[in-house]
């Protein structure tokens, strides 16, 4: 009988052994794989929150994957130029981009819509038509052409109308004028007007602009501006941007990289792109201010802070809609993108004037 109990205790310690064994490489079995991914950008590391925002993208991702995956950010320039992360995404050289649709409209003028157009929507408005309006699913359509699967990144916006070095009166102070410009649809409304729109990369407009190669030049608004240094360049400092009244960037990612992820590591990425459209806002809106008081302030006589005349801003707002019909005319997806955009806009513009229009022209400080 004591003999029969030992074999049942060392038998039963076994099975004990085994299973506590087999607890401890659980983990081992049931562990998923991690995923590792490189974005590149068409940002400078000078600029702060557009540079980290992609950063903080990856932050996000990481944290809420457990570590599962990973994204390594690196700015424009330190493993390709700049405009190169597009086409280096669509091939899969890497698996992330992040820029603004506007860069890649030669490749599809639609793209520019996902952006900004002149005379379009605020921020708020380009949120909404993204994930209320057709917005998100016709840029799934169209970046899909070039293996990409794009989401709305955070708006840089609204922007100034830019640095000048000589005042603008008239729309005819255009005519000759060499400006660096984002925007292919602003950048062709100075063309109509008789300037030269030139796409140069933010970290080489200061020393354009320095030796005259240009005579203006945009980028975003206060913050970004003086982190490039264009507050030392040139003396009129005009707003409203309306070029870029609701500029949104972009997250690029190589489709069968985004299609090979599992779905709950989509979806985080997804979320994680939507929180840095926020996050991004609330940042630009905040640092904006202080550097515009840091204009007033400490640039006080060197920098003029000027708006545009009321007849100026009619004259850009006839030549925009002849711009913006003509690139919406270009192709299919150009036309479908341009009527679900304006049909939206109409839809919350009449919004936009009651509520937030006598506000600000009232109550102004």
């Amino acid at each position: 009988m004591r003999t029969e109990r030992r074999r049942f205790i060392a038998s039963a310690g076994g099975v004990m052994a085994a299973a506590a064994g087999a607890i401890v490489n659980a983990p081992g079995v049931i562990a998923q794989p991690k995923v590792q991914w490189r974005m590149s950008t068409t940002w400078t590391p000078a600029l702060d929150v557009l540079q980290g925002a992609a950063q903080r993208l990856a932050k996000v991702v990481g944290e809420t994957s457990g570590g599962r995956f990973r994204i390594e950010v690196f700015p424009g320039g330190q493993i390709m130029p700049p405009f190169d992360c597009f086409d280096a995404t669509s091939k899969g050289t890497i698996e992330a981009f992040m820029s603004t649709p506007y860069y890649w409209t030669v490749k599809e003028p639609a793209f520019e819509w996902f952006a900004t157009i002149p005379f379009g929507m605020n921020p708020e408005g380009m949120a909404a038509w993204y994930y209320q309006g057709d917005g998100l699913k016709l840029m799934e359509e169209a970046y899909a052409t070039f293996n990409l699967v794009a989401r709305p990144a955070t708006a840089a916006a609204p922007q100034m109308a830019g640095w000048f070095r000589r005042k603008i009166n008239a729309i005819g102070d255009y005519k000759g004028l060499k400006m660096r410009i984002g925007t292919g649809l602003g950048g062709k409304v100075y063309a109509k007007a008789g300037g030269t729109a030139v796409l140069t990369p933010g970290d080489e407009i200061y020393a354009a602009l320095e030796r005259g190669v240009i005579d203006a030049c945009e980028w975003v608004g206060p913050h970004d501006d003086m982190k490039l240094g264009l507050h030392k360049t040139a003396r009129y400092y005009y707003y409203p941007g309306w070029h870029e009244p609701g500029s949104t960037s972009e997250f690029g990612f190589n489709k069968k990289a985004y299609d090979a992820l599992p779905v709950d590591l989509r979806r985080t990425l997804d979320h994680a792109a939507a929180a840095v459209q926020v996050y991004g806002l609330t940042d630009f809106h905040t640092k904006n201010a202080v550097a515009l008081e840091r204009l007033k302030t400490e640039f006080k006589g060197k920098v003029e802070l000027l708006p545009l005349p009321v007849p100026v801003l009619r004259d850009l707002k006839k030549l925009s809609a002849e711009v913006v019909r003509e690139q919406s005319e270009k192709t299919p997806m150009a036309r479908k993108v341009h009527a679900s955009f304006t049909k939206f806009q109409a839809l919350v513009g009449p919004w936009d004037h009651v509520a937030e229009g006598a506000y600000h022209q009232l109550v102004a400080v």
